[in-house]
């Protein structure tokens, strides 16, 4: 792999990972993933976060192609992820006088996890760490998406190591920068990553945001996905929607269906809703079980924006399985939610 230098003095050392079938064996990757880390070259040698253990060989050989035989002074964790931390064990044989740099939290999982609890520094949110011509200072972003996650901005190139924040899946393929990256892939991933990996915790993200808005940022450096220079403004944009449960116009039916069944009544009810909707007419629902339900062998699970032409709603016990009514409460509580 060439190294390649992001701005003077700051490299990206990260790598792709083309095998993995499905992230954390749960979401698919049609694209790949990557697994950023960066080493910043001063007076002090800092390594900002690590990678995938199935990789710490290709790390450690693109730190060498960088520093050779020098050492790596300080490691900063932003977040304690095994795609992000799994290599600092090897880190640490590497380069054993290397300090581990994190927030209290971190640097208790790094004792739990590894084992390792000397040779370490615990930072406070908006302390700095002077390692030559350049200051870092730290800022924690609990809950985005661990309670130990934190970023770490470079004020010299107004530059931020952003941990898995404004991060995406998708591999970097021919560069590591937006402008140098066909980017059309990214923004759906970015949608996808977001949604199922970070989606739950929007009030921390947007914490974490107010935090950052009196920050200059040149340059967003994350651990997955490209570093963002050009779209730096709607990259945050995104993550500002997204966090505020903000959605684009059209509609969503959620359903799940063992036979195909259940999929076949929400098409129905979604279709005969657009039909009347369109004339203004209203009518009656009458269907089985409890409308709304996210159970799918309890009732209909339909959105509101699916039967919002109804004005009234029946449900209808099964002879063989009876069932009580949800009396509106069961009903609006998850179409609402």
């Amino acid at each position: 792999m060439k190294i390649t230098e992001i701005t003077n003095g700051i490299h990206y050392v990260g790598v792709n990972d083309r095998c993995k079938y499905k992230f954390e064996n749960l979401w698919p990757l049609p694209y790949g993933v990557s697994y950023n880390a960066y080493l910043i070259t001063d007076k002090k040698n800092v390594l900002i976060d690590t990678v995938d253990a199935a990789y710490t060989d290709r790390l450690l050989d693109n730190i060498a192609e960088i520093i050779g035989d020098g050492k790596i002074d300080y490691l900063i964790i932003n977040h304690m992820e095994p795609d992000h931390s799994a290599s600092i064990q090897f880190i640490r044989q590497k380069y054993p006088q290397m300090t581990i740099v994190g927030n209290v939290k971190t640097l208790e999982m790094v004792k739990g996890y590894y084992g390792i609890d000397d040779n370490t520094l615990c930072i406070k949110n908006g302390e700095s760490l002077s390692i030559g011509k350049r200051t870092l200072t730290f800022h924690l972003t609990p809950m985005v998406h661990w309670p130990e996650t934190m970023m770490t901005y470079v004020n010299e190139d107004k530059l931020i190591f952003s941990g898995d924040a404004f991060g995406c899946f998708g591999t970097l393929d021919g560069g590591i920068t937006d402008s140098q990256l066909n980017t059309d892939k990214y923004w759906s991933e970015m949608v996808r990553y977001y949604s199922n990996i970070v989606g739950k915790y929007g009030p921390a993200v947007q914490t974490a945001l107010k935090k950052l808005s009196d920050i200059e940022i040149k340059t967003i450096c994350s651990t997955h996905g490209p570093i963002w220079e050009k779209e730096i403004t709607r990259v945050i944009g995104i993550y500002d929607r997204l966090s505020r449960y903000e959605g684009e116009p059209g509609v969503v039916i959620a359903y799940g269906s063992m036979y195909g069944h259940t999929e076949q009544m929400a098409e129905e009810v979604k279709f005969f809703n657009e039909k009347l909707k369109a004339t203004d007419t209203p009518y009656i629902l009458i269907g089985p079980g409890r409308w709304g339900t996210r159970d799918k062998l309890t009732g209909i699970p339909v959105l509101w924006s699916d039967i919002s032409k109804a004005r009234i709603i029946v449900e209808q016990g099964l002879r063989d399985f009876p069932l009580d009514a949800s009396l509106g409460s069961h009903f609006f509580h998850n179409v609402t939610s």
